[in-house]
């Protein structure tokens, strides 16, 4: 695992977070035209998105996506999309071509080739993915007892996208699989407080999903951490 970049409080964190990230697209944008950014769910970016959104760039040469998704339309509560719009793409930001992964299939199995299809114009590589990570050590959509986990951080896995059930969280999910989150120009892990840290220090040797990306030397990430 890479080095801990520790802040003494969150909002400390997140000023230097979206700093660091507009850094990055700004650079991508000026050496090919475009960045991308890939961006994780849940209320531990919320503050972040707020100081990225605000962040002088050339937004508009800036494609947004979503890391994982739960299959859900935008206008339900649990819906990344919704969150995405409502606390990044605001302000400069909302010029951004946004790239959600929900379809409107019947299950996110479904909707794969249709979501897949509606990336074509998103920069690929990711210039910049951001990963979370939730108490039981997932990150993205790879959940401890989905029953296709081996799948999804499989580091020959083909499929750019895939679902997921995740068994021990509400809704079916869809969801970037390991390789082209590896694949990124910048990784960045962005979590908070005292027992994520500690879940993170046991990822290794609780197997958790969350050691698919930073227990690896093809692209450690950077890992970003308040209290």
């Amino acid at each position: 695992m890479t080095g801990m970049i520790e802040f003494s409080e969150r909002g400390e964190l997140d000023r230097a977070l979206a700093a660091c990230i507009a850094d990055h697209l700004r650079t991508a944008i000026a050496d090919k035209g475009s960045a991308s950014l890939a961006v994780s769910g849940g209320s531990t970016p919320k503050g972040m998105f707020a100081e990225l959104a605000q962040q002088d760039l050339d937004w508009q040469r800036v494609g947004v996506t979503l890391v994982d998704e739960r299959w859900v339309p935008e206008d339900h509560p649990d819906s990344n999309a919704a969150l995405v719009r409502a606390n990044l793409l605001q302000g400069p930001a909302a010029a951004a071509r946004f790239f959600p992964l929900y379809s409107g299939a019947e299950t996110p199995a479904e909707g794969l080739a249709a979501t897949e299809a509606s990336l074509t114009d998103l920069a690929q590589p990711f210039t910049v993915c951001v990963l979370g990570m939730g108490g039981d050590g997932h990150t993205a959509s790879w959940f401890p007892q989905a029953s296709n986990l081996d799948q999804l951080i499989r580091h020959d896995q083909s499929a750019l996208l895939l679902d997921c059930e995740p068994i021990t969280a509400p809704h079916p999910r869809i969801t970037f699989t390991l390789p082209p989150v590896l694949a990124s120009e910048h990784l960045i892990l962005h979590i908070t407080g005292e027992d994520k840290r500690k879940v993170l220090n046991e990822a290794s040797a609780c197997n958790y999903p969350i050691a698919a990306a930073v227990e690896q030397t093809v692209n450690p990430p950077a890992i970003y951490w308040a209290p």
